[in-house]
């Protein structure tokens, strides 16, 4: 056992894992060879990838390093707020990826036929969760920072 994880870098089960994914992906790709959108569906996947790693990633590596700095100058503070700030914006963008074309309203004819419903509600339903998501971390922000008012730590 040592000299296959020496060997491979890890253990058998990451192994079984990984064929076990590159053979649902063989599978996936097998059923898109006849489809004739398979070249559409290829190269969006392309350009998502290129769009996450060229425009993306900077940006939101950006802004995290702006929330660290900026929280790592506040030598004071009892509780870092870092985690506080870094996680409902991440809840936000995540889900406005993915509910963004509803958000917009792209497709909306397509939308009413499929489901009978409009995208009216979608931008005020992300908008609250968000407003959810910044009001629970800052509540929890202040109960922690109150809990290590009271009890002297840090």
């Amino acid at each position: 056992m040592m000299r296959f994880r020496r060997l491979y870098g890890a253990g058998p089960g990451h192994l079984l894992v990984l064929l076990a994914g590159f053979a649902v992906a063989g599978y996936a790709a097998q059923l898109l060879l006849d489809d004739p959108s398979a070249l559409r569906i290829l190269v969006w996947f392309v350009a998502v990838a290129v769009v996450h790693d060229l425009v993306l990633f900077p940006l939101y590596s950006a802004a995290d390093r702006v929330v660290t700095t900026v929280s790592g100058r506040v030598r004071r503070a009892r509780v870092p707020v870092v985690n506080h700030v870094r996680l409902p914006l991440m809840g936000a963008g995540l889900t406005l990826l993915v509910f963004l074309p509803g958000i917009i309203r792209q497709g909306e004819e397509t939308h009413l036929a499929a489901t009978g419903f409009d995208q009216q509600p979608y931008l005020g339903s992300w908008l609250l969760l968000v407003a959810v998501l910044a009001g629970v971390s800052a509540l929890l922000y202040l109960l922690r920072w109150a809990h290590a008012a009271a009890t002297g730590s840090r």
